[in-house]
């Protein structure tokens, strides 16, 4: 499922205006990413949280030069999905799913 087809779901159900659904749609994004960058987690009860995570220095290999590299200590945001919301997934969907990209 992509940004627009979420839009599109959203229209269907609600009866809103396409401009003010993907307005809205592109603002939620737009504030997470910015609470994410000023180091502040976003946490939505039922659904799940976007956090920050700090990821150690470690030792890599470059493989088409055979050495090896050092990779710097550094933050990642991630998704960490509710409780119920996992237990949802893992009782709906079939295990030997292939997802689609």
């Amino acid at each position: 499922m992509t940004k627009a087809d979420i839009i599109t779901e959203i229209i269907s159900e609600t009866g809103s205006e396409r401009v003010d659904t993907q307005k809205v749609i592109e603002t939620f994004m737009k504030k997470i990413k910015q609470s994410l960058t000023s180091g502040e987690n976003v946490y939505l009860r039922g659904f799940g949280s976007f956090i920050i995570k700090y990821r150690a220095k470690k030792l890599g290999r470059h493989i088409s030069k055979d050495m090896s590299i050092v990779i710097p200590a550094h933050n990642i945001p991630a998704f960490k999905p509710a409780k119920s919301f996992t237990e949802l997934v893992k009782k709906n969907v079939p295990i030997k799913l292939k997802i689609k990209k």
